[in-house]
């Protein structure tokens, strides 16, 4: 059996942050504001996952709300993710996804993105895609306010 998923994340810049994307820092002078790390590609892929398993979004498993997540690396939570889907025997077969931001340029970050997400999806790196876009300086991303993603996960029972 197939299940597909899709996850959309959003968060704002604000200084004094570090910039996290696919879990890895990009050098800029904001960063995005957030509970945790504000990771936006994690966290949309985090729930692409979660709803292709029917099992909510990363909300529902990791709430704001609770502090043992307040700044934790969005990789520990993908992490979880995989520990979950695994055990009501699914498994990722690839994942899409779309990061919108007008800045910082994010094209040299991403296959370093695909090489750290690779073993954390347990899935090779070809089976990862990432692109980056801007939207020609309209809405809260053109206006560089902040940055959002979209993510697709095809899941397939084990």
């Amino acid at each position: 059996m197939f299940r597909i998923g899709h996850g959309i994340d959003v968060h704002a810049f604000a200084p004094d942050r570090k910039l996290i994307i696919g879990g890895i820092e990009i050098p800029y002078e904001k960063g995005l504001v957030g509970h945790s790390d504000a990771d936006v590609l994690i966290h949309a892929i985090c729930d692409a996952i979660l709803g292709a398993a029917g099992l909510g979004d990363i909300g529902v498993h990791f709430p704001d709300s609770d502090e043992k997540y307040h700044n934790i690396d969005s990789k520990i939570l993908l992490r979880e993710v995989i520990t979950k889907i695994h055990a009501i025997k699914f498994k990722i077969v690839n994942v899409d996804s779309t990061i919108i931001a007008q800045s910082p340029k994010l094209f040299p970050y991403i296959n370093s993105m695909r090489e750290i997400l690779s073993p954390i999806l347990q899935i090779e790196k070809n089976a990862i895609n990432i692109k980056a876009t801007t939207t020609e300086k309209l809405g809260f991303t053109g206006r560089e306010e902040g940055i959002e993603a979209h993510a697709i996960c095809l899941l397939q029972s084990t």
